[in-house]
């Protein structure tokens, strides 16, 4: 199958320190290509990914700084490089709209924020034509009106995680100085719990700055560490020697690749039960999901009996590269199967 998987624009495939969706696509154009796809991956031209690529900016724009124009450019010739492709699979929001002017071109497109939000119009709307895809159970469950091809679970590459011990003597929280994934909370519950946390989280947007500095910096001492943002091979060392990931996350995330990383890494997970936690941490046994903070304090003091092996087992069944690879072909396979018909009602009401 010749596959074409448009990126956004704002950050590099893979990114080179935090990017979820970019670090999804990854994987995903890498998966593709290892199963034997004609994989094109049209994105910026600093990216690194090992497969065929195509790019009209050099660079990665970056997030927050370009706007409609910005992307509407880059998926103009997005389209044009994948015209004569078995099956698209676009990841930016304008380009499913753009997809109208190429009628026989397969569409499939991934919705990684929510639904109950401006994108439940853009989604409704664009699902009359495109296939969407639903990135967990919960978001699905909010996705009023649109027509979802299916729930995919993300993936990683198991054996590109290494299996850590956990002995670094810290908790760990990763992702991004945001009140919604809860930087403040995790270095309030390390603090009750006397264990020493490290923070790396991506700071350089303006609320960014503006929440660390009201909430985050004011905890920092006694243990709790600001080590900044990180990707790569320093990425998987903190979370290998983590003794647990703290994600206390205010807000219904739709996924939270993080969690998934965690676990390959054999880290167990304690987080808030929202979004598709519950689909992700398995209580118990991969970690704990726990409302409050006095009981994620006293889930800090639990994370040593779990099972690290448990936990990457947990990944290599059910959040496998391969797996979601499997899954996404079968959404292309009816994607195409779907326009083929249409053409072919079509052709008969013009006889």
């Amino acid at each position: 199958m010749r596959i074409a998987i448009v990126a956004p624009p704002w950050v590099g495939v893979p990114p080179p320190a935090y990017g979820g969706t970019e670090t999804v696509l990854d994987t995903l154009a890498r998966g593709l290509h290892a199963a034997g796809h004609e994989v094109l991956l049209f994105t910026t031209g600093d990216s690194t990914c090992p497969v065929p690529k195509a790019w009209v900016f050099d660079q990665a724009v970056g997030v927050g700084i370009g706007g409609a124009a910005t992307e509407l450019r880059h998926v103009i010739h997005a389209y044009e490089a994948a015209a004569d492709f078995d099956v698209v699979h676009d990841h930016t929001l304008v380009g499913p709209i753009y997809a109208e002017r190429f009628p026989w071109l397969p569409v499939v497109t991934t919705n990684h924020g929510p639904f109950e939000s401006d994108l439940g119009d853009l989604y409704r709307t664009v699902g009359q034509r495109a296939s969407v895809i639903a990135i967990s159970q919960h978001q699905a469950s909010t996705a009023h009106g649109v027509n979802l091809a299916g729930v995919i679970h993300h993936g990683v590459f198991p054996a590109e995680f290494p299996m850590g011990t956990g002995d670094g003597g810290y908790a760990l929280f990763l992702g991004r100085m945001s009140p919604d994934k809860g930087a403040h909370t995790a270095a309030r519950v390390a603090r009750a719990a006397g264990s020493r946390l490290l923070i790396a989280a991506k700071m350089n947007e303006k609320p960014e700055l503006e929440y660390f500095d009201a909430l985050v910096r004011p905890l920092l001492g006694g243990g709790v560490e600001y080590v900044g943002e990180v990707g790569g091979s320093a990425k998987l060392d903190l979370l290998s020697h983590a003794s647990c990931l703290v994600n206390p996350m205010a807000w219904p995330e739709p996924f939270g690749m993080v969690m998934i990383e965690a676990l390959a890494c054999g880290t167990p997970v304690v987080a808030t039960p929202c979004g598709a936690a519950p689909e992700i941490v398995r209580e118990g046994i991969t970690g704990f999901l726990r409302r409050d903070e006095a009981s994620i304090v006293q889930a800090l003091s639990l994370v040593s009996q779990l099972d690290r092996n448990a936990c990457r087992r947990s990944v290599e069944t059910h959040f496998s590269a391969e797996r979601m690879v499997a899954e996404h072909i079968a959404v292309y396979e009816q994607a195409i199967t779907a326009v083929a018909d249409r053409s072919a009602a079509a052709l008969v009401d013009a006889l």
